[in-house]
């Protein structure tokens, strides 16, 4: 027995769990009260004589019966990846359990004879035993994987059925007390397994209500939290969504790794700053705050926005917000999670525009200083270009970036020549060329501004056409971003009602009427629509 007990140990780390212990405990007592059903009641009628007699004589085979028990036993414990060596060990002492029984019957019954085919049964055991121990042990697997559920399932319902078998069996032919006491606790330790599963299931299911509630990084609740205890306000309460400015940046620089780190930073504080509010993570680099009951929003997003703040060497966090009063200013989670986020995006859109016009004012400059005339034209269009986005619909945010691109699209014209740009005769084909490239340049300036990307890129699109037959990639359709088409068509109509030292300026009329019989081939169809109804309606109420 101290050999089983140490080769199990020898053989890598073994699960030793609560279950694992009630397994090997079922086996045994199940292998015990069938060997005392079949061998305890009949070696003692058989043997008679005094108790020590008896005891001697049903040492052999009770010894080999334990001894295969405690093998069972160690089974669960070895995630049942037995190998060749438990397999031969178990075959051997089953061996010499079946010869001791034969040789304690033959010897009650006074038929024993020596040199039959029974002895050589010690022989085989022994020889079983000894080709176990030659055997290379594995070590054993320490994942849960590694012992099938099938196994885990079958093995204490197989022996549980053996503790029934022996009751039921005693019903028509008693057993020995012994085999019913260990069929009986048998099944006890079934109906403790069986408790303890029961508990570990209940704490799972638990386990994944919190986990489907939870976010994986920070620890805090997440989205799925927050629309469910939205649905659950019966009183007032605020709303606090905060999304975090040059995170993507810092993402960038440092990694994705240290980019984890920063939110699990950032989460554990927003949750030591709130008080009694609820922190959440939507995902990304976007929190959000719940509080409950009458409470300041501003002071509390003031709270929340610092806790969501840190610098170092090379990049600052900050965060933009948007705050929601319940019931007051939305219904339901959905209308209020849209309200936090529209009035959070426009917060943040502030902040960018302000570095935005900052970048814009510095090239408008340097563009009044090489042509002031240039300055008047994008003023025009911009003024234009803004009353039609309004007309059209267009957001809050999609209207700072449309004055943004308006007043800049001409911005690349500081590096064509003087030459060029008043030439009063038609362009030569290199002198167009020449022209052609100032929306690539124009990009390149504005891009420098990093809060003025987005911009730089709706610019290089300008001067694209819808039939496709503009420059400089040949973009047509709805495959032009509407802010540039707006821009586009705005464009024209200025230079059309503007002297050009290479033509006269034309009448509002006249201006109109070439957008319109060019819709459709050099610009959209609606935008020309929206120009000419916001121009009559401005001209009906001049009037």
């Amino acid at each position: 027995m101290a050999g089983v007990a140490a080769l199990a140990a020898a053989q890598g780390r073994a699960d030793r769990t609560g279950l694992s212990l009630l397994d090997g405990v079922i086996g045994a007592l199940a292998m015990g009260a069938a060997g005392a059903a079949a061998l305890f009641g009949p070696i003692v009628e058989a043997t008679g004589g005094s108790t020590l007699a008896i005891a001697t004589n049903l040492a052999y085979p009770l010894g080999d019966l334990a001894l295969v028990a405690l093998v069972v036993g160690v089974m669960p414990f070895l995630r049942w990846q037995l190998g060749r060596a438990w397999i031969l060990l178990t075959l051997g002492i089953v061996v010499f359990g079946i010869s001791d029984s034969f040789y304690l019957f033959r010897i009650a019954e006074g038929t024993y004879e020596t040199g039959t085919i029974l002895d050589a049964g010690w022989v085989v055991g022994a020889a079983v035993i000894a080709l176990a121990g030659w055997q290379k042990p594995a070590l054993v697997k320490t994942g849960r994987e590694s012992a099938p559920a099938w196994v885990v399932f079958v093995f204490p319902v197989s022996f549980g059925t053996i503790a029934v078998a022996v009751l039921v069996y005693d019903h028509f032919s008693r057993v020995h007390l012994l085999a019913l006491a260990l069929a009986a606790a048998c099944l006890i330790a079934v109906l403790g397994r069986m408790t303890m599963i029961f508990r570990e299931n209940l704490a799972m299911i638990a386990r994944s209500r919190i986990e489907a509630s939870t976010d994986s990084l920070t620890g805090l609740a997440n989205r799925r939290r927050l629309v469910a205890d939205l649905e659950a306000v019966s009183e007032s309460a605020t709303l606090v969504l905060l999304d975090l400015d040059g995170f993507k940046a810092y993402n960038d620089t440092f990694g994705h790794l240290a980019g984890d780190a920063l939110l699990e930073r950032l989460g554990a504080a927003l949750d030591r700053s709130v008080g009694g509010a609820t922190a959440y993570r939507m995902g990304g680099d976007e929190f959000c705050v719940l509080s409950l009951g009458e409470a300041d929003g501003l002071e509390l997003a003031r709270i929340a926005a610092s806790a969501l703040r840190e610098g170092g060497d090379g990049f600052e966090i900050a965060s933009s917000f948007g705050i929601v009063s319940l019931p007051d200013e939305a219904e339901d989670a959905s209308g209020a999670l849209r309200l936090a986020d529209s009035r959070m995006y426009a917060q943040k859109q502030r902040r960018r525009s302000s570095a935005g016009n900052q970048s814009k004012d510095v090239l408008l400059r340097a563009l009044a200083e090489r042509s002031p005339t240039l300055v008047t034209h994008v003023s025009d269009v911009a003024e234009l270009a803004l009353e039609i986005g309004r007309h059209l619909g267009l957001a809050e945010h999609d209207l700072v970036q449309l004055g943004h691109v308006a007043e800049l699209h001409d911005v690349g014209k500081v590096a064509i020549p003087d030459a060029i740009l008043e030439k009063q005769g038609p362009l030569d084909p290199s002198e167009w060329a020449f022209v052609h490239q100032h929306t690539l340049i124009g990009e390149r300036i504005i891009g420098a501004a990093s809060a003025l990307l987005p911009v730089a890129r709706m610019v290089r699109s300008t001067h694209e056409r819808w039939d496709g037959l503009g420059y400089p990639d040949g973009l047509s359709g709805e495959a032009i971003p509407l802010v540039a088409r707006i821009v586009t068509a705005c464009d024209a109509l200025s230079a059309m009602v503007s002297e050009r030292p290479y033509r006269d300026a034309v009448g509002l009329p006249v201006a109109l009427d070439e957008l319109d019989r060019c819709a459709g081939m050099q610009f959209d169809r609606d935008v020309v629509a929206a120009i000419r109804c916001v121009l009559t309606r401005s001209d009906e109420l001049a009037a």
